[in-house]
């Protein structure tokens, strides 16, 4: 499952779901514009920079 999946499952989830993703994750799909957040690669291509990021520090 990528990322794109990862965050569309929990963004499509019942309210009463406990299901959780990494903050990291949500940051970076937030941070797309609304009409990004539904493109595989622009939500890969973030979360794979978040990623990077928070590996260098």
């Amino acid at each position: 499952m990528d990322a794109f999946d990862r965050f569309w499952q929990w963004a499509d989830k019942p309210l009463e779901s406990t299901l959780p993703i990494p903050a990291e994750l949500h940051r970076a799909v937030m941070e797309l514009a609304p009409e990004d957040r539904r493109s595989r690669t622009a939500v890969n291509q973030a979360a794979a920079h978040a990623q990077n990021t928070s590996d260098e520090h």
